[in-house]
């Protein structure tokens, strides 16, 4: 009877046992027949679940695997638009869209202002028909003939230059440029509009403005003069402006680095280097700037008569002893290095 009690507590328990296992681990193996009762000793089933330690290990790899899977797929989910916003970025960044009036025609503007302005700052009541006539060329249809001048007085420009442009938009610009007459400066703004480069007109009457003012220079000055190099400088360059100035090739070539320098082709002669103004610097290399007094032309060869000077920037190299020209150019208060 005792032996028949126990086994039937057994066969009780086995169930909430197995109803436990599943409830605390789902990824256990199904149950199979619940009444499948223990074989003594063996390493079966027990309930219907797996109970070996390799199948345990199992479990735990398909864990992994899904949590692997699901990084996996995170990661992807917010690289890709990261990625895509990037790549937008720099390629935005790597090619510039063209800026506001970019296809505005400023280098033709420029000249069709500069013509008008010829004509339109020119006037004589003398020949007020014939200024009428000239300006048609540059106006809009129906403007008026005179464009805003009543036909009385006169004045007379010298000479008239394009001094910018500033662009609106593709179609629309003022170009403003500056005339002399007399004695006086004038600076006038010309509205243009262009269809294109070859089709522009004055969109508007033009606005007189102040002339540029006259700057300040900032204090400036080479602050540690090689002297000893503008002493050794001042042979080199005394032999090297007279062939500049004549255009002597031969003599030229030896005094440059590299190809020989072109000339002035006698349209002044030389007289004298005035002034050599060498900073410190590398031995071998040196930016300096040079005087020179020029003989106009119908001096007469004792140098009596008209003189100009001039300030050139030199770029000087060194090869052994001597001294070679390798770049000659206009000189800025600031030259020399």
């Amino acid at each position: 009877m005792g032996h028949g009690r126990e086994t039937a507590v057994a066969e009780e328990a086995a169930p909430a046992g197995a109803a436990l296992g599943q409830a605390v681990d789902p990824w256990d193996a199904p149950e199979g027949d619940g009444r499948r009762k223990r074989s003594g000793g063996g390493s079966g089933t027990r309930g219907g679940r797996w109970s070996g330690s390799g199948g345990r290990w199992w479990i735990w790899v398909g864990r992994a695997v899904l949590w692997a899977l699901i990084i996996v797929i995170v990661v992807n989910g917010v690289r890709a638009p990261f990625e895509r916003f990037t790549a937008d970025d720099s390629g935005s960044s790597g090619t510039s869209a063209p800026g506001k009036g970019a296809r505005f025609p400023s280098s033709a503007a420029g000249a069709f202002a500069l013509q008008f302005a010829n004509v339109y700052l020119n006037y004589d009541q003398k020949n007020a028909g014939a200024r009428e006539e000239q300006l048609r060329a540059f106006l809009p249809e129906e403007s008026d003939g005179q464009f805003g001048w009543n036909g009385v007085g006169q004045q007379q420009v010298q000479s008239v230059n394009v001094a910018g442009v500033d662009v609106k938009d593709d179609h629309n610009g003022i170009v403003t440029v500056l005339a002399r007459s007399e004695d006086r400066w004038l600076r006038l703004a010309v509205p243009v509009y262009a269809a294109d480069a070859s089709s522009l007109v004055v969109s508007g009457r033009p606005a007189l403005l102040p002339p540029p003012s006259k700057a300040a220079l900032p204090q400036q000055g080479v602050r540690e003069r090689d002297s000893a190099l503008e002493s050794e400088l001042q042979p080199v360059l005394g032999n090297f402006f007279p062939a500049y100035a004549s255009s002597n090739q031969a003599t030229l070539s030896r005094f440059s680095d590299g190809a020989a320098i072109g000339g002035l082709a006698n349209t002044v002669t030389f007289y004298q280097v005035r002034e050599i103004i060498a900073p410190r610097g590398p031995a071998g290399e040196r930016t300096v700037t040079a005087t020179v007094a020029w003989q106009l032309p119908g001096t007469g060869p004792s140098g009596g008569g008209g003189e100009l000077e001039q300030t050139y920037e030199l770029k000087m190299i060194k090869k052994g002893s001597t001294w070679y020209v390798r770049d000659i150019r206009g000189a800025t208060p600031t030259s020399g290095s």
